[in-house]
């Protein structure tokens, strides 16, 4: 990240350990990357073994640069050190940021989500200079939409039939919080 002098991970919670990606995670990360229903909402996915060993590959290559203009974290469940997601952010211009999550759904309705997504908003806030943070979603996923509006972020419109996706074209959200309202 540009701005960033040095990498500002890990980032510890009271549950979870937000870190790089380890060549060990490809179990873990195959198992909820490959899951129709964990996916059901993304733009990718459900991955086949060989999509999950190409994106690892290539998520570790990236992690050797520094400083990158995206970075992705594992959601590691610290009390028994499994990968149990991942979490994004991108910083853009003028200060903003845009970010992302995916959750498998073994781990859904526990808060593991706000956890991590509010860990990863703080950090963008205090440590990277972000004004303006954005995350998109579809419609129809309701949870994440909950998740969002948890965070303390609006929706500042709908972009209509924007994705192509496994089942037709989707309708996206675009949720925004900015460093103020996050700080209350």
């Amino acid at each position: 990240m540009a701005s960033a002098p040095a990498p500002w991970f890990p980032i510890r919670t009271a549950r979870l350990l937000l870190r790089e990606f380890e060549a060990r995670d490809r179990d873990d990360v195959h198992e909820y990357a490959s899951d129709p229903e964990t996916v059901r909402y993304m733009d990718w996915g459900p991955n086949t073994p060989e999509v999950t060993d190409e994106r690892l590959r290539a998520l570790l290559a990236e992690q050797r640069k520094w400083p990158r203009p995206e970075v992705n974290l594992a959601v590691e469940a610290s009390d028994i050190r499994k990968v149990i997601g991942s979490v994004r952010i991108r910083l853009g211009p003028q200060r903003s940021a845009d970010f992302g999550y995916v959750l498998g759904r073994r781990w859904w309705r526990v808060g593991y989500g706000y956890e991590a997504t509010s860990a990863l908003l703080q950090t963008a806030f205090a440590r990277l200079d972000v004004h303006r943070a954005w995350a998109s979603c579809d419609v129809r996923n309701t949870a994440s939409l909950r998740l969002l509006e948890k965070l303390g972020m609006r929706c500042e419109g709908t972009l209509r039939r924007d994705r192509l996706v496994r089942d037709g074209w989707r309708d996206t959200h675009l949720y925004v919080v900015l460093e103020e309202e996050c700080r209350r």
